[in-house]
């Protein structure tokens, strides 16, 4: 398993995982369960997610796709919105 991106939050992460799922990649989080101890603060690193070595490439191209999608005209975010961290 190969660590490759970490979400900003727990809905972030449980939207990635839907997405990654429905493509036929078997991802996994991890850090979500020790969100409790310290509530929704925004801890760096603590949340990841996790596929097989061999859907890491596949995988890092689905979430770049999904994080550069743009929205539907009239449905802008309004700039508050920064994505998790892709990693290498």
């Amino acid at each position: 398993m190969r660590r490759i991106y970490e979400p900003r939050d727990l809905l972030e992460a449980q939207m990635l995982l839907g997405m990654l799922a429905s493509e036929g990649v078997d991802a996994h989080l991890t850090g979500g369960h020790l969100l409790g101890a310290v509530g929704e603060l925004p801890i760096g690193g603590l949340l990841g997610l996790l596929v097989p070595d061999e859907e890491a490439d596949r995988a890092r191209q689905l979430i770049q796709a999904y994080n550069a999608a743009q929205p539907l005209p009239g449905d802008e975010p309004d700039g508050t919105h920064t994505p998790g961290v892709l990693l290498c």
